[in-house]
């Protein structure tokens, strides 16, 4: 079962203004208006899921039922293959309190240089999980990848998180180098959101 999500506003239940914006944009063509769960003073709960999925599911239902409105909420991370999948569903934990990327991406060196290899070049991907949860509870979850290796030092200053240190497969620059919208036209974020689009958004 499908169904199209209808009216102007969308919660978007992240307190990230990064990924906000990016969202903000991607749903902008489709007339609705996204509305931050920070700006309605929603608290962030506790993700514990131990999947993508389950934190984004978790996140857009617990927004939707306090905000009485449909909401959309994402849980994306960067895996490495070295690592074992880590920083994973942990990878805006390893930013620290302050939410740091600095840290995180200095953590992420540290790590791979602890594990005997060499930073650069490691493979990774990026993974996206998308839920949108309408106000009566039911909801609908889409997920997509793009895979990459790693670089160090962190290039760039237009992404946020993870970007710097991430250059997607075919591409000699970072997230954290590349135009928006190109970022955008080609990350897991928008691979995800496509198939929102097509299940949910379309002939709004």
């Amino acid at each position: 079962m499908t169904r199209l999500l209808k009216g102007k506003d969308l919660i978007i239940a992240s307190h990230n203004p990064g990924k906000v914006s990016e969202i903000a944009e991607l749903i902008k063509p489709f007339g609705l208006r996204a509305i931050s769960a920070d700006s309605l003073g929603l608290e962030e709960p506790p993700e514990t899921g131990i999947t993508f999925q389950e934190n984004a599911e978790l996140k857009a239902k617990i927004a939707s039922k306090s905000s009485g409105k449909p909401a959309l909420a994402d849980d994306s991370g960067l895996c490495i293959n070295l690592l074992d999948g880590d920083p994973g569903i942990y990878s805006a934990r390893w930013a620290g309190p302050t939410k740091d990327f600095s840290i995180a991406m200095g953590r992420v060196k540290k790590a791979i240089i602890d594990s005997g290899q060499n930073p650069g070049g490691q493979s990774a991907k990026f993974v996206c999980a998308l839920s949108l949860c309408w106000d009566d509870g039911y909801y609908e979850t889409f997920t997509g990848e793009i895979n990459g290796e790693l670089t160090f030092p962190p290039r760039g200053a237009l992404g946020f998180g993870y970007d710097p240190i991430f250059v997607p497969k075919g591409f000699d620059i970072t997230f954290g180098e590349m135009e928006p919208k190109k970022k955008h036209d080609m990350s897991h974020r928008a691979k995800a959101f496509r198939q929102l689009i097509d299940n949910c958004l379309n002939n709004v």
